[in-house]
């Protein structure tokens, strides 16, 4: 059960259909996993389904590929509260930390983080760790860091990579005790669920849930 109320139960492929949400939401509320993380379109459905339990309901913002106008992000957020969500997990833009354009990065996050902090929600912010090196990994984090955003998260699971282990313990080191870690992307066994615990993940993000439970 511990290891279930660390889950964030994920379902954000492209033809996910309505049915395959509300079973989501079955699974989640029978396992007691941390949250369902779904995209918005389907954020009224998880929310009337979970009401009254303590699962919560996340869902994403400038996915996946972050590159959305700060203004859209900001909507995205209060939308999304309007509709059911307690958390929020938001893309960096990506391209900008490539580029070397930090301050706009800085920004973009800032106000982002401010917006989800006004309606209550909890916000985690994914840098997209496949797609960054060592030096751009811990500009980001430290970017997050000073933003006051309750989590840093690794990965979409859209970018051709996931969490490793030593990205996990990175972060964690770079980001201090104030802001917590999420795991995810290519997370499918109890096993690596548990390492990237031990190296500093407080959340793991992952469609394989209820195998890694049963594991």
């Amino acid at each position: 059960m511990k290891l279930a109320q660390k889950i964030d139960h994920t379902l954000l492929k492209a033809d996910a259909t309505e049915r395959e949400i509300v079973n989501l939401c079955h699974e989640a509320k029978e396992h007691r996993f941390a949250t369902v993380c779904i995209n918005s379109a389907y954020l009224c459905t998880a929310a009337k389904l979970l009401h009254g339990s303590n699962v919560g309901v996340a869902t994403v913002i400038g996915f996946p590929l972050g590159a959305t106008i700060t203004e859209i992000k900001i909507q995205e957020v209060f939308a999304a509260k309007a509709h059911g969500a307690r958390e929020v997990d938001v893309v960096m833009n990506i391209g900008w930390a490539k580029s070397g354009n930090w301050e706009a990065v800085r920004k973009d996050i800032s106000r982002v983080v401010e917006a989800a902090k006004c309606c209550g929600v909890i916000v985690k912010i994914i840098i997209e760790t496949a797609l960054l090196n060592e030096e751009e990994k811990q500009k980001a984090a430290e970017i997050v860091k000073d933003s006051g955003a309750d989590y840093i998260k690794t990965s979409t699971g859209f970018a051709g990579g996931g969490a490793t282990v030593e990205d996990v313990a990175k972060l964690k080191k770079w980001v201090g005790g104030n802001v917590k870690v999420k795991a995810s992307g290519g997370i499918r066994t109890k096993e690596f669920a548990l390492e990237l615990i031990a190296a500093g993940a407080d959340r793991i993000g992952t469609s394989s849930g209820i195998e890694i439970i049963k594991d």
